[in-house]
């Protein structure tokens, strides 16, 4: 085990390129903070006794942040890191690192070992876990107590009770908080779990009892759907926790998922930060969350907020937390679980609040008290946290996608905060969770918040994994989303048949045939450059018009381009002709802001294969557009069509991942809609079902192996 050291100027300017934003008296980001007048810390904070080292037990993008605030309370960090992240952005930024093992997160940052011997090499006098990994264990808290290690975080004992779903849900109701029916003892088995089921009535959630995240839950509406949630549910909770304990409780249709930020010292103040809006979710798990809840009225937030806090002082909790809530349509909530951890979405509370949470982690940890009361905690604004995922949401609304960023460039501004654990270079692996980073969006009010949010999503520049922006920027325009008429199964009631991309109304279309044109024009004017002038000097009208063809979404748009000086001038299927400045189009810059019949456009340059083949970025979602002269395309007609070849019987893999069981072999006669395979991602397990009835003719995988996406796993007769 090694501890490397980086020299300063190397840390100083990876936290310089790094953009937060939380526009309020306690933010995170100093130019922002500059821009605003405002003193990071006061004169008491100043005084106060501080830890000299940190360990950040954790990866990515939270690690991140965690040492951002640490260095700006002056101290020094630690960070741990996989094989799989030696060279990633965490471990650049830590003034030490110690490699703790194998890219396998159960032989790296879930081993307890492994990353108490990194405490005890570096020094460390505490360690902040984040969230995930060894965040909720409450094994891994008990052996730094004894180690004489600070957790930064909550007590073991409280990690024990209210990490435990069944534990948490007797508390909580011991406590007066609202709770949902259903089963508090063990599941044995899966008829034991049909039994349960039957008797609360149907739907029911099966979920593993130290989940999170979504991992072990599925929901049953029959007896059949009962008995296999509960195995898979297993199956997830093992890979996942470690612990195969299932609960049942009902299942509330259609519900809100609300959930209220606590703090608490040691000292038994108890404060709540308000609530957040996490209904959006994909899969149980979180995509669009916001602060505040637009649902939610001042009664109904201060009974929340007052009941989350009953619970915590039941069990003398400190530290930051979050205790959830499920809330049907006449706001009656029912207590769902607490998290004993720094939740993925705190950064929405921070912005409203202007409280840094991991600031006050570490000092709750350090034994002071909290320097606020209930009545400072107000309301400012409204943030919406866009979570940015290297996935294909054409797929199940996301499928993991893995690959390295070639071009990555986060947008930036006054109110847009970008938490990244990735730069340029940085590679996603299906090892760990598939997240690229948070984008949070901070406006006067909601409507703000939105409009930022959308523009920041049509600024990002992401290349080399397929990701999620089409998914969430279609989200915030969608009109129930702006209205809030939001539930868990937003999703679902939207794009009842998945997620299909953003479909172009007319202006839309024609601005991006325009700008295509453009392009096109752009890249013949540069090759001309690279030829010899006198040549051409006698047909200088054919670099002055162009007749050409679009095609796009299978369409053909013929177009007429002149160009007068700088300036474009360009119609489309004998339109009106609109004037553009050619100077606004540069083929080296991959975004695209220009005016368009004085609306202001955004657009990404994604790709430009060949001189004719251009894919272009636009509200969210990518287009294919070929581009050839009008003389070339009245010959089209004569080229020969592919042949379309039967996909039904070669079954690939639709993400990257690990076989965890293969259910058929070579000879088997299967159904449609058979489980042939199932592949892990993420944590996450997918089965793979036959397309249609047919003979097994060719079975290329065996469990335990890695695939790839698209990877032919089993082919058909």
């Amino acid at each position: 085990m090694t501890v490397n050291k980086f020299p300063k100027y190397f840390l100083q300017k990876r936290i310089i390129s790094h953009n937060f934003c939380v526009p309020n008296v306690k933010c995170l980001v100093d130019n922002l903070l500059l821009q605003r007048g405002i003193q990071t810390s006061n004169s008491t904070e100043l005084k106060e006794s501080n830890f000299n080292k940190i360990l950040v037990a954790n990866r990515g993008e939270i690690a991140c942040r965690i040492i951002n605030t640490a260095k700006k309370m002056k101290i020094k960090t630690v960070a741990v890191y996989s094989k799989a992240d030696v060279h990633s952005r965490h471990v650049n930024l830590a003034d030490e690192t110690v490699f703790i093992g194998p890219s396998a997160a159960a032989q790296s940052y879930l081993n307890m070992d492994k990353i108490l011997e990194a405490v005890k090499v570096s020094g460390a006098e505490a360690v902040h876990p984040g969230y995930g990994f060894l965040s909720e264990n409450a094994v891994f808290v008990s052996q730094l107590e004894k180690e004489g290690i600070v957790f930064i975080g909550p007590s073991a004992e409280a990690i024990s009770k209210l990490g435990d779903k069944l534990e948490s849900k007797k508390l909580a109701a011991a406590a007066g908080v609202n709770v949902i029916p259903g089963y508090e003892g063990l599941i044995e088995n899966c008829e034991h779990c049909v039994e349960i089921a039957q008797k609360i009535g149907y739907p029911v959630m099966i979920k593993a009892s130290a989940g999170g995240g979504g991992k072990g839950m599925r929901i049953a509406r029959n007896d059949d759907e009962a008995r296999e949630g509960f195995q898979t549910s297993i199956e997830e909770a093992v890979s996942s926790f470690g612990d195969d304990r299932i609960l049942i409780e009902k299942f509330i249709e259609n519900p809100r998922h609300i959930e209220i930020q606590v703090l608490g010292d040691k000292q038994g103040n108890v404060i709540y930060l308000n609530e957040r809006e996490c209904s959006i979710q994909r899969r149980n798990q979180k995509v669009i969350e916001e602060a505040p809840s637009i649902f939610l009225d001042d009664v109904t937030r201060k009974a929340m907020g007052e009941q989350a806090v009953k619970l915590c002082k039941k069990i003398c909790y400190f530290s930051a937390g979050t205790v959830e809530f499920l809330l049907d349509k006449n706001r009656n909530f029912y207590f769902l679980e607490m998290n004993t951890r720094l939740q993925v979405e705190h950064p929405v509370t921070e912005c409203i609040t202007g409280v840094d949470l991991i600031h006050e982690m570490i000092r709750i940890a350090k034994g002071h008290p909290l320097n606020m009361r209930q009545n400072d905690v107000k309301i400012n604004g409204c943030a919406i946290e866009s979570r940015i995922y290297a996935e294909d949401p054409y797929k199940n609304f996301g499928l993991p996608s893995i690959g390295r960023l070639y071009k990555y460039i986060e947008p930036n501004g006054l109110g847009i905060r970008c938490d990244s654990g990735v730069e340029e270079g940085s590679e996603i692996s299906f090892h760990y969770d598939s997240m690229i980073s948070k984008l949070i969006c901070f406006g006067k009010d909601r409507q703000e918040a939105i409009d930022k949010s959308t523009k920041a999503l049509d600024c990002y520049i992401i290349r080399g994994v397929t990701h999620n922006i089409p998914l969430l920027r279609d989200i915030l325009t969608q009109e129930r989303f702006i209205k809030g008429d939001i539930n868990t199964n937003y999703l679902s009631e939207v794009y009842p048949d998945g997620f299909k991309g953003h479909q172009l109304a007319l202006e839309e279309k024609k601005n991006l045939l325009l700008v295509a044109s453009a392009l096109y024009i752009n890249n013949q004017l540069r090759n001309k450059s690279f030829l010899n002038e006198s040549k051409l000097q006698n047909h200088g009208n054919v670099w002055r018009n162009w007749d050409i063809v679009i095609t796009l979404n299978r369409k053909n748009y013929s177009l007429r381009i002149s160009q007068l000086d700088e300036l474009l001038e360009i119609k489309i299927d004998d339109e009106k002709m609109i004037t553009m400045s050619k100077k606004d189009i540069n083929l080296a810059n991959p975004l695209i802001k220009i005016e368009i019949n004085k609306e202001k456009v955004i657009m990404q340059l994604v790709s430009k294969s060949s001189s004719n083949h251009y894919t272009i970025s636009y509200r969210g979602a990518s287009y294919n557009l070929d581009i050839i002269s009008k003389e070339a395309a009245n010959f089209l007609h004569l080229m020969r069509r592919k042949s379309k070849t039967d996909v039904s019987r070669i079954i690939k893999s639709p993400m990257p991942g690990l076989v965890k069981s293969v259910s058929c072999k070579k000879g088997d006669i299967i159904s449609e809609g058979q489980e042939l395979c199932t592949i892990e991602a993420m944590k996450m397990q997918n089965a793979i079902l036959a397309l249609t009835t047919g003979k097994v003719k060719t079975v290329r995988i065996k469990e335990g192996v890695a695939v790839s996406d698209d990877e032919v796993l089993i082919e058909l007769d």
